[in-house]
Order: structure tokens, then C-alpha cells, then sequence
């Protein structure tokens, strides 16, 4: 992976259209629209891994949804086949995450340990759940994966630097 490439962020996913000129319904993994207001440029990763730059003609709040007019998308034939599509931006086009917030992309790959120093796994995915996320952690050894709450409660100390993440698991949360 390139050093460009390392510094995308996914920010959301193209999940329908709204109307017949072009606009798009948009999940943002952040709920943040100042982000996508103020940029101009962003990528679009396709699930085929096709990528393609486009600006960002408007950002909006509508209805509790976001709604994004894309440059060179003018009519809903042209822009139906952008769903499913990831919207990347740059990490310096990103806010920094205030204390204790972290990038998704920065989680994946972490070592996972209790605070008793057993190795739980890689956290491999990130599930959004409505009331908190939930960290996919495997274990290649074992083959075992644990489900784990991303609460203050459960979520130790995360070092970035080290690649590293300390939880301190709810009783029976690893029984499962």
C-alpha cells in the first residue's frame, strides 16, 4: 500500500438514490457532514475495486439523511450505479479524533490482549450496531473469534504505535 493510499479514510457508503436528478443517500460512518461540506475532492472506491475522483457539487442534511450531489451525476440513470459505493477522503481533509476516538482504519490490524496478557487475536472488523460498535476480534491460532463491545468499560488502552489493544473482557463475554 502506497503512502497515499494509506492516508484514505473511509468516511461512508453511497446507499440509494433520492430523486431523479442525480442526488445520493449517504451513510456516514461518522454522522459528520461538516467533513464531506468542506471537501472538494474525494474518491470513490466501487466494489469491483475501481476507483474514480469526483467533486462534490453539494452536502446536505434532509429528512435526518445526508444527501450529496456529485460532479458529472445529473440524473439518476448516471448516478443509480454508485450504490454500494465507498466515499474515501484524505486524512488530512479529516478532522483529528479527539481523545479517545480513532479512525476505524487505524483499529483494524490491532493486537487484541486482555489486561491479564492473553492474546485474544487481530481485530479484523468493525460492526455498527445503533447503540455502539462492536470489534470482530480472530484468533488464527485457535480459530476462534470473540465479539466485543467497544465500550469504556471494555476497551482498555488503545496504542496505536505499538499496534496494540488492552480490554478487559465482561464476565462471560469470552465463554461465548
Amino acid at each position: 500500500m502506497t503512502t497515499a493510499e494509506s492516508n484514505l479514510i473511509a468516511v461512508g457508503r453511497i446507499n440509494g438514490t433520492h430523486g431523479i436528478r442525480g442526488q445520493l443517500r449517504f451513510h456516514s460512518y461518522s454522522g459528520n457532514l461538516e467533513s464531506l461540506a468542506t471537501a472538494d475532492l474525494v474518491l470513490l472506491a466501487g466494489n469491483d475495486g475501481s476507483r474514480k475522483s469526483v467533486r462534490i457539487k453539494r452536502a446536505m442534511q434532509h429528512a435526518g439523511k445526508i444527501l450529496l450531489t456529485l460532479e458529472g451525476y445529473d440524473s439518476i440513470n448516471e448516478a443509480s450505479h454508485l450504490i454500494g459505493t465507498e466515499l474515501l477522503l484524505q486524512r488530512e481533509q479529516l478532522p483529528e479524533p479527539a481523545a479517545d476516538e480513532y479512525y476505524w482504519q487505524d483499529l483494524i490490524g490491532l493486537t487484541v490482549m486482555t489486561d491479564n496478557g492473553e492474546l485474544l487475536g487481530t481485530l479484523t472488523e468493525i460492526m455498527e450496531t445503533g447503540a455502539n460498535d462492536v470489534y470482530l476480534v480472530h484468533n488464527r491460532q485457535t480459530g476462534r473469534e470473540y465479539l466485543l463491545p467497544a465500550i469504556a468499560s471494555v476497551i482498555g488502552n488503545v496504542d496505536l504505535q505499538a499496534r496494540q489493544m488492552t480490554v478487559t473482557p465482561l464476565e462471560g463475554l469470552l465463554d461465548l
